[in-house]
């Protein structure tokens, strides 16, 4: 027996192979800052973690309805309505197994052969092998650090055909950090509004992790004409800091809500259903620790930024939200190591760093847009400083 050809359309995800390394490399005694990981440092708030042990508690530990119990999709259209100005009801909400389920049920639940989707690119790694994954065909649109790594109207203007079916859109973005402002959102919407076969993925998974007075905003809200074709994708893992936990949703059409279930139902069947509880009590509970934690990622923003601007050959943006930055290294590609290797690809670059300054980034390669590597700053200040002196220190020694 071989494996499936749909699973020869994909490749292992590249930041969990990176984070797999770096604990390989640990458990050896190693001395590895471990920067290549996508979830906060924080732990899951105490009132969430009393929830979900009173619902073990309360014998809530048997199955839910496939894509979510009542209690969660309440809230989860409390929290559109507070946070967003959206309204849905409960047919028109899904819970998942994390937020990269939701993006999977929705995207195989949707895709023939042939179809395409609009991932703009950086991206994060997972939505080009989904798209493949149900045999569609990625369209790839680069926005550059000139850009500040966002695309524009006319590019995904170009880009569609009548063969699209999907615009994906991440904001704040993984992995650059970069954020779309209403106005933004409101132009791309203009040219949607002249494509009606295109569908829009809204991944707002860092909505709540932005910074320097940033207001987050979502497509559907800002632009109501595309409402209805709209997919709007969130979770509790970032903001929450429950990444284990395992909790995704989704807000959208009845139709597409109904399918996703349906495909959920011969798959998962429901999430966790003491995760379950839990996200009611995070999403229904106080929001005002969202605040003190964004504050605390912007102060490790702003010193990784600062120490990788002054690192010879590196030039960082500076993002508006979610915890990443995306350092362009086109002035370090054709430098030499002081062991006389080459460093002609960001991949190569992100092993010099590893091997001899012992810190794990991500490559630029593996979000499709080269020559760069993504740095997670969801660590300690302490933790930062010292892995950006040994990325300095060994970017230095290049010739």
């Amino acid at each position: 027996m071989t494996p499936s050809t749909a699973l020869g359309r994909i490749q292992p995800s590249a930041t969990l192979a990176m984070t797999t390394r770096t604990l390989e490399l640990k458990a050896k005694g190693v001395d590895v800052i471990g920067l290549g990981a996508g979830e906060p440092d924080f732990d899951t708030p105490d009132f969430v973690k009393e929830a979900a042990i009173q619902a073990i508690r309360d014998g809530k530990t048997k199955y839910t309805n496939v894509d979510g119990t009542a209690e969660l999709k309440q809230a989860i259209a409390a929290k559109f309505a507070r946070d967003n100005g959206l309204t849905y009801e409960a047919n028109q909400i899904t819970v998942n197994v994390g937020g990269k389920h939701t993006l999977f049920n929705a995207l195989v639940a949707t895709i023939d052969p042939g179809d395409e989707v609009i991932v703009p690119a950086p991206y994060w790694v997972s939505y080009p092998d989904i798209v493949q994954f149900a045999g569609g065909t990625p369209v790839f649109v680069a926005a550059g650090s000139d850009q500040n790594y966002k695309v524009t109207p006319d590019q995904i203007e170009a880009a569609i055909t009548q063969k699209t079916k999907w615009l994906i859109l991440n904001s704040p973005s993984n992995p650059t950090g970069a954020a779309y402002t209403a106005d933004e959102l409101r132009a791309i919407g203009q040219v949607l509004d002249r494509h009606p076969h295109v569908w829009i993925m809204a991944d707002d998974m860092y909505e709540h992790i932005t910074y320097d007075g940033f207001e987050f905003a979502t497509i559907a809200e800002v632009c109501p004409t595309l409402f209805e074709r709209t997919l709007t994708v969130n979770g509790c893992s970032k903001a929450y800091s429950m990444t284990g936990w395992r909790i995704g949703f989704a807000a959208g059409a009845p139709w597409l809500i109904k399918a996703m279930a349906k495909l959920q139902s011969q798959s998962t069947s429901n999430p966790c259903s003491i995760a379950q509880a839990a996200a009611v009590a995070a999403l229904n509970g106080p929001q005002d620790f969202l605040a003190e934690r964004a504050a605390a990622f912007q102060k490790r923003r702003d010193l990784v930024v600062g120490m990788l601007n002054a690192m010879p050959g590196v030039t960082c943006p500076t993002p508006e939200g979610a915890f990443y930055v995306y350092p362009d290294l086109s002035g370090v590609i054709g430098r030499t190591t002081p062991k006389g290797e080459l460093l002609d690809s960001d991949e190569k670059i992100v092993g010099y760093l590893l091997d001899e300054a012992r810190v794990a980034a991500v490559h630029g390669a593996a979000f499709g847009l080269s020559p760069a590597l993504r740095i997670s700053y969801a660590t300690s200040d302490e933790l930062l400083r010292k892995a950006c002196e040994r990325m300095g220190e060994a970017l230095a020694a290049c010739r």
